[in-house]
């Protein structure tokens, strides 16, 4: 069975899409096809939202589900005459919250991504560029660095370290483990004076020979052999330097990066 989801927002969007995407995840069996609908901030739009997800039950005749974060209720009312079954992401919170602060609320369009921080945006970028600058080792001056991802190429090294500077703002390098230092079981010398900020990833060889594959089709370096045997000797080296690792094979980035950081002991909040 197939179902038509709408992510409806004033703002970006980024907010209902996350926690649809979540809900979304505990319902086996259905398949969804997925919209999202961003700056619905004015009767104007609101009206060819509605008309959009109208149109959508037309077409397929399965109602469709509306994720809603438009936080005018007049707005919400418009995207009502559409027929979706409207999911309003903020109600359930508000007359709670309300109630207990004993003050109501100020909707304000976009604000849940609004640039109200400018020391914590440096925070991203400058983090963003340290990811960059010491991806897969490039530069390993490692002096600043937060945490350093070890593991065998493509193992989810660099979208792990850049969302972690994006939505965290930590400074995460990320070094490549080589057939050298495969071979030789040992910890690059570069690495050593950084043990505590190590953290290993590893995923399933099956799994790596089809990454490999679709980056460098018929070689070598995406063979299966080839693969288990360089996460056999990566695994030697975690065990034996007492590293941390994690399997990516069927993680999300965001349940790596929250693993990371926990067990890091590091302690920041979201952007």
């Amino acid at each position: 069975m197939r179902r038509t989801i709408f992510y409806v927002s004033d703002g970006t969007g980024i907010t209902a899409e996350t926690i649809g995407h979540s809900v979304l995840t505990q319902f086996d069996g259905t398949d969804f096809d997925t919209f999202r609908i961003p700056f619905v901030d004015n009767e104007e739009k609101a009206h060819g939202a509605a008309a959009r997800i109208r149109n959508s039950y037309a077409t397929t005749g399965m109602r469709p589900i509306v994720v809603n974060t438009v936080v005018d209720p007049m707005l919400t009312e418009v995207l009502a005459t559409s027929g979706g079954l409207m999911i309003d992401v903020f109600a359930p919170f508000i007359g709670p919250l309300e109630a207990e602060l004993g003050t109501k609320r100020s909707p304000r369009v976009g604000k849940a991504h609004g640039l109200t921080d400018f020391a914590e945006y440096e925070a991203r970028i400058n983090a963003t560029n340290y990811a960059l600058t010491h991806d897969d080792g490039i530069d390993v001056n490692y002096a600043d660095s937060e945490v350093i991802l070890v593991g065998v190429s493509r193992v989810g090294k660099t979208p792990t370290c850049l969302y972690m500077a994006l939505h965290y703002g930590v400074k995460a390098a990320n070094y490549p483990l080589t057939e050298d230092d495969l071979d030789k079981l040992e910890l690059p010398n570069r690495l050593t004076p950084f043990r505590q900020r190590l953290y290993g990833l590893t995923i399933d060889p099956l799994r790596l020979a089809q990454v490999r594959e679709a980056r460098k089709p018929g070689s070598r370096y995406a063979k299966v052999e080839q693969c288990r045997h360089e996460l056999a000797q990566a695994d030697k080296i975690f065990r034996r330097e007492n590293i941390p690792v994690q399997n990516t094979t069927h993680t999300s980035i965001e349940e790596i990066a929250s693993k990371i950081l926990a067990q890091k002991g590091i302690e920041k909040h979201m952007f």
